[in-house]
């Protein structure tokens, strides 16, 4: 039987994930006993309309950053005409993209999914790779409507859990830095780490880009020359982690991401396999993230593991 996944409340007292799985500790979760609850989502575009990029995002074409970059460069029109910064879309507008229709209204629609993916290390978090390296992407679920979203990113030979989205106001919520998300992590490493540079890590670092710093540290325990550790942090820099531990000349034999946010990787799920958030877990997985829930009525339907492509054992 599948558990619950943990999403933990921003008042709760910091604690690794493990010790949250240990204790039980589930605050705001479901049971994933619990049918699956498919929401149908009906949002009204107003007399005013709402502004392209937000529209767009919403339904995963493109980062509103990108899209900004479109309006610049004169790729979009609506009814013919080039959009200009701050346009809105308004029910029966006719939106073109480098001359082609785009069905923007159909993001009306959409409802916003969630999914939980443990990457395998040896994947990579991108939608092609020119050395033919397995994506993520290539063992997700197909969406009839939009493209999946990752919310942050893994490298390759890091393992753990992944978000993946439909909805792009929420994913650039979710990896905004003025958000300051914890990502926590499991590292395994190689030999003894003296308490001087424990408190180092702790109290920051200088990195190339910067100062660093791991928010907290828990020792979780090991055998031989292998320590486990839980470490935090606040930010999605590029290999923060790994890079922290090399600043200390500590070797790094394994790294996995545990939880993002709220969201703890449970026991349960396999590496390579998906589990889907139901209709409670994203209405707090919104309030988390600071937007307002979807207006929804739901259907429910039977609860089922999210197939993938490629799927191996934990």
């Amino acid at each position: 039987m599948n558990k619950p996944v943990a999403l933990r409340d921003r008042k709760q007292p910091n604690k690794p994930a493990s010790q949250l799985r240990r204790e039980n500790v589930r605050p705001n979760t479901v049971s994933r006993r619990e049918p699956v609850e498919k929401r149908l989502v009906d949002v009204e575009v107003s007399k005013d309309g709402e502004r392209i990029q937000k529209v767009l995002a919403r339904g995963g074409v493109a980062s509103r950053r990108e899209i900004e970059r479109w309006i610049t460069e004169g790729r979009l029109k609506i009814n013919g005409v080039l959009v200009k910064q701050g346009a809105h879309l308004k029910a029966g507008d006719y939106l073109q993209l480098n001359d082609r229709v785009l069905n923007w209204e159909k993001f009306a629609m959409q409802p916003t999914r969630v999914l939980i993916y443990h990457k395998p290390t040896g994947e990579i978090v991108t939608r092609q790779d020119p050395q033919g390296r397995p994506t993520i992407f290539a063992s997700l679920p197909k969406l009839d409507t939009s493209r999946w979203i990752a919310v942050g990113r893994l490298d390759v030979n890091t393992s753990g859990l992944l978000l993946i989205t439909n909805n792009g106001e929420l994913a650039n919520k979710l990896m905004h830095p003025s958000t300051e998300v914890e990502r926590e992590y499991a590292v395994r490493i190689l030999g003894e780490v003296p308490a001087e540079k424990i408190e180092l890590l702790k109290q920051g670092v200088q990195l190339e880009d910067g100062e660093a710093k791991f928010d907290q540290i828990y020792f979780m325990g090991g055998e031989g020359a292998n320590k486990w550790y839980h470490v935090i942090v606040s930010e999605g820099r590029n290999r923060l982690v790994r890079r922290l531990w090399e600043a200390q000349n500590v070797v790094v034999s394994r790294l996995m991401r545990v939880r993002y946010g709220p969201v703890v990787l449970s026991d349960g799920l396999r590496t390579g396999k998906c589990q889907e958030l139901n209709a409670k877990e994203l209405d707090l997985l919104f309030e988390f993230a600071g937007l307002p829930a979807e207006t929804s009525h739901i259907v429910k339907t039977e609860k089922k593991d999210v197939k993938t492509k490629h799927s191996s054992s934990r």
